[in-house]
């Protein structure tokens, strides 16, 4: 992560004794309480060191009170943290997951590098910059928090979507990887090279609440040669709906597929 530092050099006593202390510390992410706990200042002591620190690129803001703090051995291009723990850090109940474009590359189910991390949450709608990254939060409903595990990064625990949801994500939100039609041969290669749990997938997608969602991964599964008694639960989560097209575009010309309730026109990315 990049800070404008270029006052690094000219730094005070008290701010030389931060950064001493939370580089002994090995600090990556600081706490407003650690910060007390570390340091015996004022309160209008520390908000002006805090807010020097700041301006000086060693301290970035995550939220009031959160900071991710780059030592100065680290450069000028401030300290390589992994942003995954930034998610970590903003919601500290849990309420959240690390998902599309940034677990897309995780997966290696796209090689292109993005600049944004999305966090998928309950309860905060925002864009944040920190250092040069970009953190997209996005509130969705508690029925769309499934299939997500935990991962370590040091000694923190950080909960992202796993292989199977995030594959159901790709569906839903195919921008990143080229579009719809991109997405659905992913979900072909992945089904072919027995890369998920089949069963985990269709239930994972039978009960996302997006019925075209639905609807584009059962006839892609059918197109692999998946049997109708696995599809089952994806058969049965799309009956009585509405007629949609299978890929986003304005023409409704194509042929129509009973089975599924779509119609099959042709793609526009």
């Amino acid at each position: 992560m990049k800070n404008n530092n270029t006052a690094r050099k000219y730094l005070g006593p008290k701010e030389t004794e931060v950064i001493a202390r939370l580089s002994y510390e090995k600090a990556t992410i600081v706490t407003a309480g650690q910060f007390d706990e570390y340091f015996n200042f004022p309160p209008a002591e520390r908000t002006q060191i805090i807010f020097r620190l700041k301006k000086k690129g060693i301290l970035s803001a995550i939220k009031k009170g959160l900071y991710v703090f780059s030592p100065l051995e680290s450069g000028p291009a401030g300290r390589n943290i992994n942003e995954f723990l930034i998610a970590s850090a903003l919601f500290p109940k849990g309420n959240y997951y690390i998902g599309y474009s940034s677990m897309y590359n995780y997966y290696g189910v796209t090689d292109q590098i993005y600049q944004t991390i999305f966090i998928l949450n309950t309860t905060m709608q925002r864009e944040k910059t920190i250092g040069c990254i970009r953190f997209k939060m996005i509130k969705i409903p508690s029925s769309r928090m499934y299939g997500l595990e935990k991962i370590r990064i040091g000694d923190v625990e950080v909960i992202v979507s796993d292989r199977e949801r995030t594959l159901v994500d790709v569906v839903f939100y195919p921008d990143p990887v080229g579009g719809l039609k991109k997405a659905l041969d992913i979900i072909m290669d992945q089904v072919s090279s027995q890369k998920i749990s089949l069963p985990k997938f269709i239930k994972y997608a039978s009960i996302f609440p997006s019925v075209s969602t639905r609807k584009r991964i059962g006839i892609t599964l059918d197109k692999c040669g998946v049997a109708d008694e696995e599809l089952y639960p994806l058969l049965k989560s799309i009956q009585g709906s509405s007629l949609t097209t299978l890929y986003k575009a304005t023409s409704r010309k194509g042929r129509i597929n009973r089975k599924w309730g779509l119609i099959e026109n042709a793609a526009s990315e």
